[in-house]
């Protein structure tokens, strides 16, 4: 059975200090819901409390209907993959996946049957009878992931399980875990410090940043329509200037630093006022004017990076902004240092902020809190 986890006012305190403050969440039966965040923003504390290993000094916690607080964590039927993978170093594969059923007690028969199981399924069958000092790092988190899995749990918590793997690994092993997840149906909550891992893996992200959430929503959404700064900032790439919203017969006109001006058509009405703003340009937004006449941004090429499929250009513009463009690497046009260009702007595609940058003024900037009316 899919389990739905509601969070309501979450309070976490240590001492004086106040971690998380009033926060609610909504995650689906059967999601892949991630928590994403810089190191100390909240992220591992939340999943603890959800874990149980956490204290909750206010609001409340549901499994479907059932209020968890006060549960102890054995009765929450959750299991859990942790950074250090966590298996025991004197039993064999086996006997690491098999740990939690014999502690359940369960028939014989039925703890070698899932056993069986969950080795195959995460391809570890040929190992059973290693010791984890003979697997690999990738191995050793697969143990983990089965051991966690064979005790058929409602919910799968999992803290940081691939930061202690090679680049390479890491890449094989969120394709594994996804594929897992979307087999077994369960509902996961993943935490990670790391933006594109957490796009590869998610259904949907909570963005946190200092004990609060600052947006939720498919990785699509938050990449393309940032709810603030912080979010824009933190999901991809990104370059941000400081410009002006101006109004000419009622239409909203960004004027960039350097004087290009752009009509925006989907500036929300009541943010359509004289003010000074706060842009978001993709790199990919920015792009090379390969005939040079016309409007656009006068730039020089500082350096560039060629990377196979893309070409990472690094500019300045005339008033001194330095911005990053990554264009389709072309076979014979790569353009070099020192190199004068011209570039416009995909408009529907740049998000504004106010000047602090704490709200996006487009339309249709979604966020699931909102639905929450949190």
């Amino acid at each position: 059975m899919s389990v739905c986890i509601k969070i309501r006012d979450a309070v976490k305190k240590y001492g004086e200090n106040t971690i998380i403050t009033d926060l609610s969440l909504d995650i689906k039966g059967g999601e892949f819901f991630t928590l994403l965040g810089p190191s100390g923003c909240g992220k591992t504390t939340l999943l603890r409390m959800i874990a149980g290993f956490n204290t909750i000094e206010g609001g409340d916690f549901y499994f479907n209907a059932t209020r968890i607080n006060d549960m102890d964590p054995v009765k929450r039927n959750i299991g859990m993959v942790f950074q250090n993978y966590a298996i025991f170093p004197n039993m064999t594969v086996e006997k690491n996946v098999a740990f939690g059923l014999k502690n359940r007690h369960l028939p014989k028969e039925e703890i070698q049957s899932k056993t069986d199981e969950f080795l195959k399924l995460m391809k570890i069958d040929g190992y059973r009878d290693r010791l984890p000092e003979h697997l690999s790092g990738g191995q050793q988190q697969r143990v983990a992931l089965a051991r966690a899995l064979a005790i058929s749990p409602d919910v799968l918590l999992m803290d940081e399980p691939l930061s202690n793997l090679d680049a390479k690994l890491r890449v094989e092993m969120r394709t594994v875990i996804k594929e897992i997840q979307n087999s077994v149906g369960i509902t996961t909550v993943y935490v990670t410090h790391d933006q594109e891992e957490a796009m590869a893996v998610s259904d949907r992200i909570a963005v946190m940043n200092s004990g609060t959430i600052q947006q939720v929503g498919t990785p699509k959404i938050l990449y393309q329509r940032p709810a603030n700064l912080f979010v824009a900032t933190f999901i991809g790439r990104t370059n941000v200037i400081h410009a002006k919203l101006e109004v000419a017969g009622g239409k909203a006109i960004l004027v960039l630093p350097s004087g290009y001006r752009i009509e925006l058509k989907n500036i929300r009405k009541e943010a359509i006022a004289e003010q000074n703003v706060t842009v978001s340009i993709r790199p990919e937004e920015l792009v090379v004017r390969t005939d040079g006449s016309g409007e656009g941004i006068k730039a020089i090429i500082d350096d560039a990076i060629f990377l196979g499929l893309n070409t990472h250009y690094f500019v300045h513009f005339d008033d001194g902004v330095k911005a990053e463009i990554i264009q389709e690497s072309q076979i014979d046009n790569i353009l070099t240092k020192g190199e004068s260009i011209l570039l416009s702007v995909k408009s529907e595609k740049i998000n504004v902020f106010d000047e602090k940058g704490t709200t996006n003024l487009l339309q249709g900037v979604k966020n699931d809190l909102d639905e929450m009316g949190a």
